[in-house]
């Protein structure tokens, strides 16, 4: 491959150096920032020899170019361009910046309400999973002791992380707004005192107290704000704005106690007196604009939203999409928002199935087919990004699916108990109405799949057939160490890399690393931070950050070991590198040691990925199912 080749064909379709505002790389991707991204053109990108896919997040130009690759290219690239090499927390800033006041409000609500998905998602299931219990104990279907601890505590368990909501909005959106994430803790716990009346209590009793404000300008009512999410974030970032505030003006020896105190007591007097208020209002007012829009007649609202949902994905609005779902599961009991959302996301990979049974070509068969499988989970980036938007017929298709599936669940109601799920397990947050869920999933993935089966067509067989020549051009030559193909093994095994347990893929929170974009991946959830040699092979690349390791193997393999999700912006905290470039290793020598703690801490998942990048030079490539594994355990063999 010629690097500069490739580096000079990306500058030029990318605008040139003077459209660059930042540029660094990863163990497997170029991350660009664009100053005008109408002068990139990412389809012919991705047609540049060595380019694995192409698309855009957090304001960056990603482009996957695979492990032993990037660096090389990187460094042609900003040789050529003229530019210097920006730091992975530089590009971030800069991507950042670029970004438009909204979208940077979008990427905001997903800093807030990502991390605590797990919390709601264990209660909206145990709350489904109650529901259908006491449904069916109260008809008759079952007989069970309602009275026995295992009942009582799981009915117990089921409300609490949306009884106690509003302290995990505002601890996680301190740490967004950069406030103390005590201090924010605070503030929801003064939103939701039993002191003040229970939202939920207003409807059947009235407000019960009132208190004037002011020194008497005007009476609020002493009401919480159970269920309420604006005014939470909204009162969350006035304490950042004054603990930053008086962090600069407080003398350091009066910071600790002055500090939290004012911020505490004035956020807290105009969250009760203002900001409460004017946005319970703000709130409400939209939720009844999207209630009212889902409730059009015949559907026709949630028709058009079910279509427009992947489009919202692309451009990544969907983050704002789970403070919805928590307002109408406050104000209806359930969300309406969820059930549309599993509709789009099906659909999007019953569109990517199609694909993956319609093409001839392999290298699309082995990415649309993995790609599918994860958006039938609920995760469609890998199909969006990597499939659906590549063709585009495939991506209507699946719009055009998801709109349908939508108008069926508008039209028998049909709601979810909590939120964070969609797809195929979407139907534990519906056990009231599972039928329903499954003929909405039916629909959406029938008609997406038909008519991307249609409409579908590979790119024209001399096209094809050029594209196909070129890996044959670079089999003939890829590296294979210092080994020829008469000393190469033609059969290998490959240990876990670090004592844990196998996941399937699309328990991995990476599109990237989800559809095997690199190459055939096995990922290991690891229970030590001590990383290892698979197999005897020779050390391609330590990276700087410590965070992935690429090997050649004695078969000619080449190996990405990367640790972590998104740990290249840790910039080489908590990795210790063990190994240098150009050492040759044994199978359990230690590699890297990561420690795990710093990591998980941060807010990384430390799901290690093992890909071979070059499985089309093997006849076959074997993978451990998953399960528990250990160093000396094998999870991928090879034959050539």
């Amino acid at each position: 491959m010629d690097y500069r080749k490739t580096a000079q064909e990306i500058l030029d379709k990318v605008g040139g150096g003077k459209n660059i505002v930042s540029a660094a790389h990863c163990a497997t991707r170029l991350r660009l920032v664009i100053a005008d991204n109408s002068k990139a053109d990412k389809a012919a990108i991705e047609n540049v020899e060595g380019v694995k896919g192409v698309f855009e997040a957090s304001g960056q130009l990603q482009i996957i170019l695979g492990t032993g690759t990037v660096n090389k290219v990187f460094d042609e690239f900003i040789s050529i361009a003229g530019i210097t090499a920006s730091s992975k927390a530089e590009a971030k800033e800069a991507a950042a910046q670029k970004q438009n006041v909204f979208m940077r409000a979008i990427k905001l609500l997903g800093d807030i309400f990502v991390p605590i998905i797990p919390a709601i998602v264990a209660s909206g299931f145990l709350m489904g999973i109650m529901n259908s219990l006491d449904f069916m104990i109260n008809n008759g279907f079952i007989n069970m002791d309602t009275s026995s601890s295992i009942y009582v505590f799981a009915n117990l368990f089921s409300n609490t992380a949306y009884t106690f909501l509003q302290i995990l909005i505002a601890f996680s959106a301190a740490k967004a707004f950069g406030a103390n994430p005590y201090l924010g803790a605070v503030i929801g716990m003064i939103m939701i005192n039993p002191a003040l009346q229970n939202a939920y209590d207003v409807a059947t009793n009235g407000v019960q107290q009132t208190q004037s404000v002011f020194f008497g300008l005007y009476d609020i009512d002493m009401v919480g704000y159970q269920g309420h999410v604006i005014p939470v974030v909204i009162a969350v970032w006035l304490l950042s704005v004054i603990e930053k505030k008086l962090h600069k003006i407080v003398p350091e020896v009066l910071d600790l106690f002055v500090t939290p105190l004012v911020s505490v007591f004035v956020t807290g007097y105009l969250t009760l007196a203002i900001i409460g208020p004017v946005f319970v209002w703000a709130e409400n007012a939209i939720l009844g604009a999207i209630q009212w829009l889902l409730t059009l007649p015949l559907g026709i609202g949630s028709l058009i939203m079910g279509a427009l949902y992947a489009p919202t994905v692309v451009t990544g609005i969907h983050q704002m999409y789970t403070a919805i779902d928590i307002g109408q599961i406050a104000q209806y009991g359930v969300t309406y928002w969820l059930p549309l959302a599993s509709a789009a996301n099906v659909a999007q990979g019953a569109a990517a199935l199609a694909v993956a049974l319609k093409s001839k070509d392999k290298k699309v068969k082995s990415l649309a087919l993995p790609s599918s499988l994860s958006a039938f989970m609920g995760i469609t980036e890998p199909a969006i990004f990597g499939v659906n938007l590549r063709f585009f017929k495939p991506f209507i298709a699946g719009c055009i699916g998801g709109g349908c599936g939508a108008l069926y669940a508008s039209i028998v109601h049909l709601g979810a108990k909590g939120t964070g799920v969609t797809g195929i397990f979407g139907i534990l947050l519906c056990l009231e109405q599972p039928v329903q869920y499954l003929i909405e999933m039916i629909i959406a993935v029938g008609v997406a799949f038909v008519i991307s089966f249609l409409i579908y067509r590979d790119a024209k067989p001399e096209t094809a057939a050029g594209k196909a020549a070129e890996p044959a051009d670079d089999a003939g030559t890829a590296g294979t160490g210092d080994e020829t193909p008469e000393t190469a093994l033609a059969e290998e095994e490959l240990k876990s890399p670090v004592n844990g347990k196998v996941i399937p893929l699309t328990e991995v929170a990476d599109e990237t690393f989800a559809s095997e974009m690199l190459g055939t991946t096995v990922a290991v959830e690891p229970e030590d931070g001590k990383i290892v040699a698979p197999c005897d092979a020779e050390v391609l690349n330590v990276f700087d950050t410590g965070h992935a390791v690429c090997l050649t193997t004695q078969s000619g393999g080449e190996l990405l070991i990367h640790v972590g999700i998104d740990t290249v912006k840790l910039e080489g905290k908590g990795f210790t590198k063990k190994v240098a470039d150009g050492a040759k290793v044994h199978a359990g020598d230690v590699l890297i040691e990561a420690d795990l703690d710093t990591i998980r801490n941060a807010g990384y998942p430390a799901t290690t990925m093992v890909i071979l990048t070059n499985a089309d030079q093997y006849s076959e490539v074997t993978k451990a199912e998953p399960g528990p594994a250990g160093t000396d355990q094998t999870i991928m063999k090879l034959k050539k």
